[in-house]
Order: C-alpha cells, then sequence, then structure tokens
C-alpha cells in the first residue's frame, strides 16, 4: 500500500488560492535560465558551477519576504534542488516548514525523439529510488512532462498512456502526480490537438482508483474553460496551466479566461528578475510578478 499523503498538504493543494512556481529548470534548460537572469555562459565553467548559481538563484527566489505560502500554493524542484540545502535545512524541508509552500520534484528525464507528432519521456531506470528519497525528504508530489506538437491521435495516446502508467507507480510511492502532457504554442494544430487530449486524459482519469489522485500541468487552451470537466473530476486533485512560452502579460490574461485553472509558471515567473539587482529590486519586481499570477489565478 503507498505512504499516506499528507492531508494538510493535500487540502491545501486542492483548496488554497494561489499558483505553483515553477523552479525545476534541468541541465538542458539552465544556461537559458541564468542567461534571463544576468549571467553569461561565460561567467562560469563547468556544470557544478552553474548549478551552484542556479540554486543560488533558487534560494534567492524561495528565501524572498514576496515568495509566501498565502499567495503560492506548491513549488516544483529539480532533482539536485531537492539534494541541496536553504537556509541550513534540506530545500522541501524548508518550503514547507519556513514558506508554507508544498514542495514537489520533476522526476522526468527529458524527452524521446519525435515521433507520431508527440515526444513522449525517455525512461526513467531509477525512478523507484528517485521516489523513495523524495518521500524521505518531505516531498508531496512529482512532476514530469511530455510534448504534444500535432493533433496525432496516436501519438496523444501514447503520451497520455505513458503519464498515467508511470503515474500509478508514483502513487504507489505515496506521492502525488502533476501529469504534463504539454501541447506546443506553436502547433499549427493546436486546438484539434488540445480535443484529442482532453478525451484522452478524461479516459484515463475515469478508470483511477480513490487512492490514485493526480494532478494536470496543461497548456493554456485554445477555447476558455476548455477543461472544466477535467478541473471537477473527482480523481484529478487540481488543474495548472504552463506559460509555454506565453509572456507572462499573455499567459496571465488567458488564465484568468479560464476559471478554476491555477498557473504553474516558469519562465513568466522569473521574468524581470537579475542578477545585479538589490535585494530591494529584486523583492520589488518578484513581489509584483507573484501578485499579477496570483490574481489570474483566483478566477
Amino acid at each position: 500500500m503507498a505512504a499516506g499523503i499528507d492531508q494538510q498538504q493535500l487540502a491545501k493543494v486542492q483548496n488554497d488560492d494561489g499558483f505553483i512556481a515553477a523552479l525545476d529548470q534541468s541541465g538542458g534548460s539552465t544556461p537559458n535560465a541564468l542567461r534571463l537572469y544576468g549571467i553569461e555562459e561565460s561567467a562560469y565553467s563547468g556544470e557544478d558551477e552553474m548549478f551552484d548559481l542556479m540554486h543560488a538563484m533558487r534560494s534567492r527566489i524561495m528565501t524572498s519576504p514576496a515568495f509566501v505560502g498565502e499567495k503560492i500554493v506548491g513549488a516544483i524542484l529539480f532533482e539536485m534542488t531537492m539534494d541541496r540545502e536553504v537556509e541550513g535545512v534540506g530545500t522541501a524541508e524548508y518550503l514547507w516548514k519556513q514558506k508554507s509552500v508544498v514542495p514537489f520534484l520533476k522526476v522526468d528525464k527529458g524527452l524521446a525523439e519525435e515521433s507520431d507528432g508527440v515526444q513522449v519521456m525517455k525512461p526513467m531506470p531509477e525512478l523507484d529510488g528517485l521516489l523513495e528519497r523524495a518521500v524521505g525528504k518531505g516531498v508531496f508530489g512529482t512532476k514530469m512532462r511530455s510534448v504534444i506538437k500535432l493533433a496525432n491521435s496516436s501519438g496523444i495516446e501514447a503520451v497520455v498512456s505513458q503519464q498515467f502508467e508511470i503515474g500509478k507507480r508514483i502513487s504507489e510511492a505515496g506521492l502525488v502526480p502533476i501529469i504534463e502532457p504539454e501541447v506546443d504554442i506553436n502547433s499549427p494544430e493546436k486546438a484539434e490537438a488540445e480535443k484529442l487530449l482532453r478525451a484522452a486524459v478524461l479516459e484515463h482519469a475515469d478508470q483511477l482508483q480513490s487512492d490514485q489522485p493526480v494532478m494536470l500541468k496543461l497548456t493554456l487552451p485554445e477555447v476558455d474553460n476548455f477543461y472544466s470537466d477535467l478541473s471537477n473530476h473527482q480523481n484529478i486533485v487540481r488543474v495548472v496551466a504552463l506559460s509555454g512560452g506565453y509572456g507572462r502579460d499573455e499567459a496571465n490574461e488567458r488564465l484568468a479566461r479560464n476559471n478554476g485553472v491555477i498557473a504553474s509558471f516558469s519562465r513568466a515567473l522569473t521574468e524581470g528578475l537579475s542578477a545585479d539587482q538589490s535585494d530591494e529590486d529584486f523583492n520589488a519586481t518578484l513581489g509584483q510578478t507573484i501578485e499579477g499570477i496570483f490574481e489570474a489565478s483566483k478566477t
């Protein structure tokens, strides 16, 4: 049987106003995240220095007085961030005990090559051990990402089947999986792909047991409130939205038109932050960003 899900954290994720901060940039996306933060690749040598700088950026965000549980429901961490400390304690423990922010962990190992208009996830041979470590560190849930580029029914079914299959393993470990079948915002068939995705997700969600709750992280749809039946599904804890490359203003506008969906933004969250900002300016910029995403998530 699965270890018990923390009911206090579950209630916060399910019911509270706020959004999920995506702080889970991995090795491939870290250089660009640092560049947007004002740190060029010439400023560091090798992966160790790169990840040290990235952890410093994430720590600065998490320790900011603007980063609070009244506005932020949860935060998604990269594995190396989970294994590090913030202010002398494990990152997941810091988030929950100091900030009342529920910790999640990115568990996928990246995307396979495109086939049938989609990219499924690469194999995760070390998943069980990673889940065990996450539970030991106080993590509540996980996140894993696939990408849909075309309205190909067999490809979309492959994405959704893989996500739910691995999601059940995550549930067995006592964690709540965030299933993320991202539809590329630049897809020429975005609206049609979303129709196929919604149908596939509903079919798989209907087959879940009551002790297998999942969350969904979806691209903001072309039709407002297109995922309302997923938001209201008994086996789906919450539907969250990725910014997917939309600028923050457009992402917030689209989000506000989708009732019951909250944000889980990455790039849109850190937009405007810079390594050379004073703490006063950094905290003010982050605070304005958090307030805007929070308000858009309340609709």
